[in-house]
């Protein structure tokens, strides 16, 4: 593969990120907003929904090595790997163009999720309900706890995709999707499992622009545990992962 440069990376993880949180804002948006084909379908309509977004978006950022998520990379960074993609070498600038991708991605995709069901968020609903399609939240608010759940949520997910990398089966996309859902049936009970910071503040931006009827306030409060909540279970899987390869 050609090593790649920092617009070609930046424009992959855009693309891929976007259509990632397309899809997974869009099977919640499903399962949540009322008079939709998939209203009340369930939480493993979501899981499942979620890992195959995963599995789009990781084939549609395959230049710049799919991150579609700030704790991806950090983790990579902290594991004391050389490179994000061929031709990327690890620094703060390439590191802060994977950043700006992922979120401008994130953003993006929530946007084309709301245009996708503009009528259906337009019905009566509970004032702020449509928050939780786009964004996370607690199922019981708890400061330290939802970061803890976070954090080791966060953790799975880079220690065990740090580990795929050492492995002969070559699963790639496939592997990742089926961890995500995973991740979800076992841990998204307490938080919702943000477990990437991107995911959760480039679409809670989107709810806070959009034109949505009666939409309620955005969450700011809570809007950090799944910004930071992450990038530690991200640090201390790169740190393991390095530690014991």
């Amino acid at each position: 593969m050609e090593n790649i440069g920092l617009w070609t990376v930046f424009g992959s993880e855009v693309t891929g990120t976007a259509i990632l949180i397309l899809l997974g804002v869009g099977v919640v948006a499903n399962v949540a907003l009322a008079k939709t084909y998939g209203n009340a379908g369930g939480t493993l309509m979501i899981n499942f929904g979620w890992g195959l977004a995963v599995f789009a978006g990781v084939f549609a950022a395959a230049t710049s090595g799919a991150h579609l998520n700030p704790a991806v990379t950090v983790g990579l960074w902290v594991s004391g790997a050389d490179e994000y993609a061929p031709g990327v070498d690890i620094t703060l600038g390439s590191t802060l163009v994977y950043f700006a991708g992922e979120l401008t991605g994130a953003f993006i995709g929530a946007v084309l999720a709301w245009a996708a069901y503009r009528k259906h968020y337009d019905e009566p609903h509970e004032p702020g309900s449509e928050l939780g399609t786009f964004a996370t939240g607690p199922a019981i608010k708890s400061t330290v706890d939802n970061l803890v759940t976070e954090a080791i949520a966060t953790f799975v997910l880079i220690y065990i995709i740090l580990r795929f990398g050492d492995t002969p089966s070559e699963l790639g996309p496939l592997a990742v999707a089926l961890l995500v859902v995973g991740i979800g049936a076992s841990l998204g009970g307490p938080t919702g499992y943000a477990i990437n910071p991107a995911r959760d503040l480039g679409p809670r931006i989107a709810h806070a622009l959009l034109p949505i009827r009666g939409k309620g306030g955005s969450n700011w409060g809570y809007s950090w545990v799944p910004v930071v909540g992450p990038l530690i279970g991200a640090v201390l899987a790169g740190a393991f992962a390095h530690v014991s390869l």
